[in-house]
């Protein structure tokens, strides 16, 4: 072999790393039921001590946007999360969120999504392609859905947050 002679090298293709995107999902907190005929109540004092833990409990989560109805409990809910990420809110419509322009624009990212008790279980089992989860007991305001997807793989966590 002389110096001018080219050897053949294996290239060295970087594989796409999977990008994740994380939901993390809540139903509205307590909310004021003194007036039945109020289809827009706001938080009791009790609901808005855990809007407030909220914030503290996913104070160490990398939120890239919160997603809220456009009701006062679901805003009022979503409130001091998006104000101690510095981050607004998008407001949706409950009965069409998972849409493939949510889609992409959450893919890859980690978000809130505050809904209600039978639209926070019905949007997880949209993402992750089943019907697992009914609608949440009307005294429940403490679950918090975490749904992790990468590629085709899908996780669920459910924890409850008092």
């Amino acid at each position: 072999m002389d110096g001018n002679a080219q050897t053949e090298t294996d290239s060295i293709v970087a594989k796409p790393t999977l990008a994740i995107t994380t939901y993390y999902l809540i139903r509205h907190a307590e909310k004021d039921r003194s007036n039945p005929n109020n289809s827009d109540p706001e938080l009791t004092k009790k609901g808005f001590f855990r809007a407030e833990n909220w914030a503290e409990v996913l104070s160490e989560v990398p939120l890239d946007a919160v997603y809220s109805t456009e009701y006062t409990r679901t805003l009022m809910t979503a409130s001091p999360t998006a104000k101690s990420k510095d981050l607004e809110i998008t407001t949706y419509n409950a009965n069409d969120l998972y849409n493939p322009f949510f889609q992409e624009a959450t893919h890859g990212k980690t978000v809130l999504v505050v809904g209600h008790s039978n639209t926070t279980p019905q949007l997880v089992n949209k993402i992750i392609g089943e019907e697992r989860y009914a609608s949440m007991d009307d005294n429940n305001n403490s679950s918090l859905f975490i749904v992790t997807k990468a590629g085709d793989q899908t996780s669920v966590q459910v924890l409850k947050i008092n």
